[in-house]
C-alpha cells in the first residue's frame, strides 16, 4: 500500500485527486475508469488535463494501462514557466483553469499559460466568470501583484474551439491566512454579454431582459457588450451572458449562462437567457457566503495550504463537489475542518443557511520557489 500511495475507484473527482497528490507529493492510483462503460478509459478532456499537468511539472512519472482503465500518478516538482496547451474541446477552458489556479501560486517559476480551446461551454464555469471571481479571491489569500492577470485573447464556442486565454500568475512562498465571516450588502451589478458569429443585436437583447428582473433591485447595473469579429470569434457559433454582483466588503457573486453549441439540442431565446441567467444571480447572492459557489473548493485549499493558524470562511450551502473536495483534503493533507451551521436572523434577510468553516493550515511553504 506504501508504494502505491492512495487508491481510488472510478472517473469521478479525476481533477482533484490529481491536484491534491501534485502539492502532497503523494501517488496516486486510480483504478476502473469507466470499466463497465461502452467505450472505457479516460476521455480525451482527462488525458488533456493529464499533459497540462505533466508540463507544468518536472520530473512527473504517469502510468496507464492499454485500455485507459487503471492510472498511476507519481508527482514532481511544480516548476511553471512558459506553458501552451491546446485544451481539449469537450470541455471548456475552465475546466483546465480551475486545475492552474490550484497549482499556480506553488510553481517554482511565475506561470504564464496560454490555453486555447472553447472559452464558454455550458457544463463549466467560463473564462470570465474565473476572471470576476477567482481572481479577486485569491487576492484576499495575499496572491496578488501585477503579475496576476487572466486575459480572453480570443473567444471560442463549442463544438469548434477556437478561443485562446492568458493566464499569468506570480508564485508566494506562503499563503496568508483569512477571516472570511462578512458578506456585506450587493452594491454593484456588473456583467457581459458576449456574441460571436452571430448579430451583434443578440448581446443587447440579452441585456435588456436581464436588466428587466435586476433593475427592481439596485439602480447601480452596467452590462457590457462584447462582439468579437473575424479571427478573434472562435471557430462556432454562440453568446452567453456573465453577470457579476460586488457586494460592500469585495465579495463577488456570479452566475452565467451560454446558448447550446451548434447542432446539440434546443436553441435558447436571448430573452429567455437574460431571465434565467438574472435569476441565477439573484439565487446566488440568496446563498450567500463570502465565496461564491464556484469557487468553495478554491479558497478551502487555499485556507488548508496557509500558515499555521486559524482560517475562518462563511460559505453558503455546499455543493457535493465542495463536499467531496473536503475529504480528498483529509485524505491528501490530513486536515479537518470544524463546520458549524449559522441560521439566518429572521429580520436580517440575509439569505439561505450559512456554514462557517474553520481550519488551521499545515503551514504549506514553497521549497522550490528560486530565491532572487
Amino acid at each position: 500500500m506504501a508504494s502505491q500511495g492512495l487508491i481510488y475507484d472510478g472517473c469521478n473527482f479525476f481533477r482533484q485527486r490529481l491536484v491534491l497528490s501534485t502539492l502532497s507529493g503523494k501517488r496516486v492510483k486510480i483504478k476502473n475508469i469507466r470499466s463497465k462503460d461502452e467505450t472505457p478509459g479516460l476521455r480525451d478532456f482527462e488525458a488533456s488535463l493529464i499533459r497540462l499537468l505533466d508540463k507544468v511539472t518536472n520530473g512527473t512519472r504517469i502510468e496507464i494501462n492499454q485500455t485507459g482503465t487503471v492510472l498511476f500518478y507519481q508527482p514532481g516538482l511544480l516548476y511553471g514557466g512558459v506553458v501552451e496547451h491546446d485544451c481539449s474541446t469537450q470541455r471548456s477552458i475552465g475546466y483546465y483553469l480551475e486545475a492552474l489556479l490550484m497549482l499556480a501560486p506553488f510553481m517554482k517559476n511565475p506561470l504564464k499559460a496560454v490555453l486555447k480551446g472553447v472559452t464558454n461551454h455550458p457544463s463549466d464555469p467560463s473564462v470570465d466568470q474565473l476572471k470576476v471571481t477567482a481572481i479577486p479571491l485569491m487576492k484576499q489569500f495575499g496572491i496578488d501583484g501585477e503579475g496576476l492577470d487572466l486575459k480572453v485573447v480570443k473567444r471560442g464556442m463549442a463544438p469548434g474551439g477556437g478561443g485562446e486565454v492568458v493566464f499569468t500568475c506570480p508564485v508566494r512562498r506562503t499563503i496568508r491566512p483569512v477571516l472570511l465571516t462578512d458578506q456585506g450588502k450587493i452594491k454593484r451589478i456588473r456583467g457581459v454579454a458576449f456574441s460571436v458569429r452571430v448579430s451583434p443585436q443578440m448581446a443587447n437583447r440579452l441585456v435588456e431582459s436581464a436588466r428587466s428582473i435586476l433593475n427592481k433591485f439596485i439602480p447601480d447595473i452596467y452590462i457590457y457588450t462584447d462582439h468579437m469579429k473575424g479571427a478573434n470569434s472562435g471557430k462556432s457559433p454562440g453568446f452567453g451572458l456573465t453577470l457579476v454582483a460586488e457586494t460592500l466588503t469585495g465579495t463577488f457573486f456570479c452566475a452565467e449562462m451560454a446558448s447550446t453549441p451548434q447542432g446539440q439540442g434546443d436553441p435558447l431565446l436571448p430573452e429567455d437567457m437574460g431571465r434565467d441567467c438574472a435569476k441565477l444571480l439573484l439565487e446566488e447572492i440568496y446563498r450567500g457566503g463570502c465565496v461564491d459557489s464556484t469557487n468553495q473548493s478554491l479558497a478551502l485549499l487555499y485556507m488548508t495550504l496557509g500558515q499555521q493558524d486559524v482560517s475562518k470562511t462563511l460559505l453558503g450551502p455546499l455543493s457535493p463537489y465542495t463536499i467531496e473536495f473536503l475529504r480528498h483534503i483529509r485524505d491528501f493533507l490530513q486536515i479537518m475542518f470544524k463546520i458549524e451551521t449559522q441560521k439566518p436572523v429572521e429580520d436580517e434577510r440575509k439569505g439561505g443557511d450559512k456554514v462557517l468553516m474553520t481550519c488551521v493550515g499545515v503551514g504549506y511553504t514553497n521549497i522550490s520557489k528560486s530565491i532572487k
